[in-house]
């Protein structure tokens, strides 16, 4: 399988985006997990509309995703983010929330362990999860700019 990389700008900080076949799979951030050194030359089309996806959010012009996505994880991993994606702009959750929704009531720790591993943060939205007080908690692109996500979406903070 071949993997596509993208970097792009964003008020964040720089991003590279990763795809395999048809799907994006990662987004990264400068200087966090996983950043690929090498690539093809070739930039598929699913790497450009994800670039574009991303603009149009952090300039306030869009508030879900279309772009084609294809997450790696456990099973438990992947129904977590599903349940991320379903939390709408400008709300958010707390791990026990999710946990719940998932017909885990004593799973809010492992939601958080799954949320942590999100390869496709922004996209699918665990900027929106907060801890059961309403605090801030960790967030793979730091703190400041979950801050900044949510302040976009009118969070009060």
């Amino acid at each position: 399988m071949t993997l596509h990389a993208l970097a792009m700008e964003s008020p964040l900080g720089n991003l590279q985006l990763v795809s395999e076949a048809d799907y994006l799979i990662e987004v990264n951030w400068e200087g966090g997990h996983k950043v690929l050194s090498s690539t093809t030359r070739s930039q598929p089309a699913i790497l450009t509309t994800a670039a574009d996806e991303l603009s149009q959010f952090f300039r306030g012009q869009r508030y879900e995703f279309s772009v084609p996505i294809k997450p790696k994880g456990t099973a438990f991993q992947l129904s977590v983010w599903r349940a991320l994606q379903a939390i709408a702009w400008g709300v958010t959750c707390s791990y026990q929330d999710i946990a719940e929704r998932l017909r885990k009531p004593t799973g809010s720790r492992a939601v958080g362990g799954a949320v942590g591993r999100n390869p496709i943060p922004v996209i699918i939205p665990c900027h929106r999860i907060v801890g059961a007080s309403g605090a801030l908690t960790g967030f793979s692109g730091g703190l400041q700019n979950k801050k900044i996500l949510l302040g976009w979406e009118g969070h009060p903070l």
